[in-house]
């Protein structure tokens, strides 16, 4: 028999207490910034005490790493995978569409980890956070999987010749829904689909130039 302490009550109230303390934490942060969330707010928002908190968390820092973590994952988790199905007959532009279409529009219910994540990367610290650190790899990861993407619409001839291509239109498409995510703070209203005609537009043109 396993000495692993095996799944109980006691380990699900546990991780209950857990997505309390990190939704707390990510519902301060959307209302009043990455500086004014701190341990005592959490906490009366939770309705758990400190010493749950600091259980789970060795410190701020490392509970809003938690929280850009534990959005992104559950974000990640219903978004469309950038994996081309060889059996896919798209054209490049037929399929960016089909894949922007969902996850921009997913961007409407502003996920905790872009506003925490965008936040933090216009603030200078002394000290990188954590959570900006996470944020950083997974962007890193996310415009990786985009690039590869495009490069298996490219035949050898044009990745010898601009190997450069793939990562710049996986940029512009980061970019762009990092600038829908800012422009829909001010103009609610911003259809999702606008967004993504224009985004595909610029990728068919730069494709086209090659």
């Amino acid at each position: 028999m396993s000495t692993k302490e095996k799944p109980g009550p006691q380990s699900a109230d546990r991780e209950v207490s857990r997505i309390r303390i990190v939704r707390a934490a990510a519902e301060i942060a959307a209302e009043s910034g990455y500086e004014a969330t701190t341990i005592s707010k959490v906490t009366k928002r939770s309705g758990l005490p400190a010493s749950s908190v600091y259980w789970f968390f060795r410190d701020k820092d490392h509970l809003m790493a938690e929280v850009v973590r534990h959005s992104f994952e559950q974000w990640i988790s219903s978004q469309p995978r950038w994996e081309r199905d060889p059996r896919d007959e798209r054209s490049p532009t037929e399929g960016l569409r089909a894949i922007l279409s969902r996850s921009v529009r997913s961007l409407v219910d502003s996920p905790d980890f872009v506003r925490i994540g965008l936040m933090l990367l216009l603030e200078t610290r002394d000290v990188e956070p954590e959570a900006r650190q996470y944020f950083l790899a997974t962007r890193d990861e996310v415009t990786s999987s985009i690039a590869a993407w495009f490069t298996s619409y490219f035949d050898t001839a044009l990745r010898a010749r601009r190997p450069e291509l793939a990562m710049d239109l996986a940029r512009v498409v980061l970019a762009a829904t990092d600038g829908f995510f800012f422009s829909r703070q001010i103009h609610d209203d911003l259809d999702p689909e606008d967004v993504v005609a224009i985004v595909v537009a610029v990728v068919e043109q730069a494709m086209a130039g090659e």
